[in-house]
């Protein structure tokens, strides 16, 4: 039965039309329409085995198809990207057909758009982590894909009536800020790594025009600042490394860092990409790790995720050692970072 990979391109084309992206949303309806298994990505699109939502199986797709029409080898997909101009259904099923064996290897691995609008949720999270253990710090980033949230400190933010980081920045971020005005506070990065399966090196021509293919393309404003922090992390590369979350996380949590500094592990639209056990599994490195922190070295984990798989809004939680154990929700923070209520109360 392919009737639940049909519907997911229909759902998928739902959560972009939502998102302010009715390109995208319409060329995922038509996707959904005219995909077959006479090619050996409609086959394994149409025969795939796990959930196509929480895979983004079709994100997938749209990012080979975006890609395509970037390099311009396809000039009526090309010319329906720039243009919106077209047959979409017939151009779509000609495509399917003549780029198969181009399109096949997108299936292999998940979207990794790296979003840094996140980083306008995430930014007032440090700074409430700096408010209550001081302004060093060092950081851990799971899922960090090419680490352009790791430069968040050399971003601006306009968070609701106040203004905090680097001013002088090229890349600014003003999302719709709903709630009380965060408490700005310094933050100082005294160090500063991220892991992922699969991390992305931007110096590298070829996969910054990956990363762009991710996003939806009719959403300008997001094309425009990842291109300006691919620009900044060519300039400032973060340290990143290859492997899994399941191995690394433990033994960095068990490495005492210096007086003075607290740790804080974070991640954003991450966890979903893990199963239950793994994220159970998180949980219980952190409590350990908890447990062993002092006020002298405390320890934080930040995390901007989706609870419900499907819920429109991703929650912006927090919780510190040593402390109450409570983990605090902060802010509801729609998954791009265009639009925030905060809801977190003084510290």
């Amino acid at each position: 039965m392919t009737d639940h990979i049909r519907a997911a391109f229909r759902q998928q084309a739902e959560m972009c039309r939502a998102s302010g992206s009715p390109m995208t949303a319409e060329l995922l309806v038509a996707l959904g329409e005219v995909i077959d298994a006479s090619t050996h990505s409609g086959a394994a699109l149409l025969s795939w085995p796990g959930d196509p939502i929480a895979d983004a199986l079709t994100l997938r797709l749209t990012g080979a198809l975006h890609a395509l029409a970037r390099s311009g080898q396809d000039a009526d997909l090309t010319r329906f990207y720039t243009q919106q101009k077209g047959d979409l259904p017939r151009i779509l099923k000609r495509v399917l057909k003549d780029w198969d064996d181009w399109i096949l290897p997108w299936l292999d691995s998940p979207p990794q758009t790296n979003e840094v609008g996140r980083a306008a949720a995430l930014w007032p999270g440090m700074m409430r982590i700096a408010r209550r253990f001081g302004p060093r710090m060092e950081w851990i980033e799971i899922g960090a894909s090419a680490g352009l949230n790791l430069n968040m400190d050399h971003f601006g933010y306009r968070l609701g009536g106040v203004v905090a980081g680097d001013l002088r920045s090229p890349l600014q971020l003003m999302p719709d800020w709903m709630g009380t005005d965060p408490d700005v506070s310094d933050v100082i990065v005294t160090d500063r790594l991220g892991i992922d399966l699969n991390p992305l090196d931007v110096s590298d021509a070829e996969i910054a025009q990956r990363l762009m293919a991710y996003i939806w393309p009719d959403q300008r404003e997001r094309m425009t600042r990842t291109q300006t922090a691919i620009a900044m992390a060519q300039k400032s590369p973060p340290p990143l490394i290859k492997g899994d979350a399941m191995d690394l996380l433990e033994p960095f949590l068990a490495e005492q860092q210096a007086e003075g500094r607290t740790r804080v592990i974070f991640h954003s639209i991450a966890l979903q990409y893990f199963t239950e056990e793994q994220r159970m599994a998180v949980r219980d490195m952190m409590e350990a790790a908890g447990a062993r922190a002092t006020p002298a070295r405390p320890l934080a984990w930040l995390s901007l995720e989706f609870q419900t798989q499907g819920a429109p809004l991703a929650e912006l939680r927090l919780r510190c050692w040593p402390g109450t154990g409570v983990t605090e929700t902060l802010a509801h923070v729609h998954p791009h970072g265009a639009m925030l209520t905060w809801v977190a109360g003084a510290v």
